[in-house]
């Protein structure tokens, strides 16, 4: 009989390694909180109307229809039962002979509740939406503000919170459009005095601290160009009553915040939290079985793992990571049928790279190769195409690029709330009776 292997989670980690492991002796079981694989590295040109989210997002149905090995299933997470070897799912239950998690991160939000209940996420597809739908909002609240600085201050000032990539990259991108596109659609706004202000803070004494130092310094110069104010070596303290106080102090008064600091696992109800390690990472061997349990299995950002010689403190929280460790348990479970050695995961850096704007970016790739401006710009472009999982993505993609770079514009800027929201992974099991039982930190996808 085949064996099942449930992999929770079709992110990075878990697409590649169910694309890796195609063998009759094994059958998958696909689980995931929705029904698409999206590429996150491109949120937050959705949440700027540069995309749509289509653009970045595929079907996991139709991803896996010509594999009879695989078949998907929507939910979300409740509990893991190692001792039966099954897990409890808001759609029903699932036995497992082997069990993959791959849920990725949540965003961290360092304990202090009223940034996480009143900042703007950039982590899934909703998010991105959501947060387009806000700001693209505000623009309008501003224009019934003309003769109210005060309150106008508010709603023009925007606070980006976080200095990697997702950081850099978003204030970049709405620095240009202050310039290009935001006082052309709403011209009242220009004569009131009061100017749009991108704000990007993080507490390192540097932006892109895992880049080289080149990087740091190019992206630093190409922000304040584009007029993006950089706060350094200060962290956010509180955000009540629109105002984001920081460490230093001082505040800045803004009804949008932006979140993208830092990132954390999840504790999954059933693993007991000696099995964590730091950041809610759970604890894996060299072949990312998790220590001290028999057949569950952890990859990407959700692990940590010591045993490379090169990252004994544990691999960055990064895509290729995911990929890498994937694909690498994909081919340790092949080698099992075959009886062959299993491969212990050694990660190999690829690089890295973040756009700042039209013609600005940075790429750091292997050995010591760094790339500034139009360059950087087209290796990030290239990458980021080639990376999309469908040839559809692609064209739609760069076809939006290519018309975006020429007119320094998009046409995406709309509002669109749905009116009924249904979740269809509520239908069969009632989460107020399973929330009694349910640790409250217990992880969903």
């Amino acid at each position: 009989m085949k064996k099942r292997i449930v992999v929770i989670g079709g992110g990075f980690a878990g697409y590649n390694f169910i694309k890796n492991l195609n063998h009759p002796d094994y059958h998958i079981v696909l689980v995931d909180r929705n029904n698409y694989l999206f590429f996150p590295p491109l949120l937050y040109q959705v949440a700027t109307g540069f995309l749509e989210p289509s653009n970045i997002s595929y079907p996991y149905r139709k991803m896996i229809r010509n594999r009879r090995n695989i078949s998907f299933k929507m939910g979300e997470l409740i509990r893991i039962e190692p001792d039966k070897k099954r897990i409890l799912l808001t759609t029903g239950e699932l036995d497992y002979d082997y069990l993959v998690l791959a849920t990725g991160t949540e965003s961290n939000y360092f304990g202090m509740a009223n940034v996480k209940n009143n900042a703007i996420p950039m982590k899934t597809i909703n998010d991105a939406i959501e947060m387009r739908n806000y700001l693209l909002n505000q623009m309008e609240r501003a224009t019934t503000m003309l003769d109210n600085p005060g309150q106008l201050r508010k709603i023009l000032n925007i606070v980006v919170v976080g200095g990697g990539p997702t950081g850099v990259e978003i204030s970049g991108m709405l620095a240009e459009m202050v310039a290009s596109v935001f006082y052309k659609d709403y011209p009242e706004i220009k004569n009131t005095g009061v100017p749009i202000q991108i704000f990007l803070i993080d507490g390192q004494s540097q932006l892109l601290s895992p880049m080289s130092r080149a990087s740091q310094v190019n992206t630093y110069r190409d922000l304040k160009n584009l007029g993006v104010n950089i706060i350094l070596g200060c962290s956010v303290k509180d955000y009540t009553d629109n105002q984001v106080e920081l460490t230093d102090g001082t505040y800045i008064e803004t009804e949008n915040l932006i979140w993208a600091a830092g990132i954390t696992g999840s504790f999954f109800e059933g693993i007991p939290k000696e099995f964590y390690g730091r950041g809610k990472r759970l604890i894996v061997d060299a072949y990312n079985q998790i220590i001290g349990l028999s057949d569950i299995y952890a990859i990407g950002d959700n692990c940590i793992q010591t045993t490379d010689k090169s990252f004994e403190n544990g691999h960055p929280q990064v895509a290729q990571v995911a990929l890498q460790q994937g694909k690498n348990l994909a081919y340790n479970f092949i080698n099992v049928i075959k009886a062959k050695a299993l491969h212990p995961f050694t990660y190999k850096d690829k690089g890295s790279m973040a756009v700042i704007g039209r013609n600005k970016a940075v790429a750091d790739l292997p050995p010591k190769l760094h790339f500034r401006g139009f360059i950087a710009y087209f290796i990030w472009g290239f990458i980021h195409l080639i990376s999309l999982v469908h040839y559809r993505n692609r064209f739609t993609t760069f076809y939006n690029w290519v018309v975006a770079y020429f007119t320094k514009d998009q046409a995406l800027r709309m509002i669109i709330r749905p009116e009924t929201k249904y979740n269809a992974t509520d239908s069969k099991i009632d989460k107020k009776k399973i929330k009694s039982d349910v640790n409250p930190e217990c992880t969903t996808l």
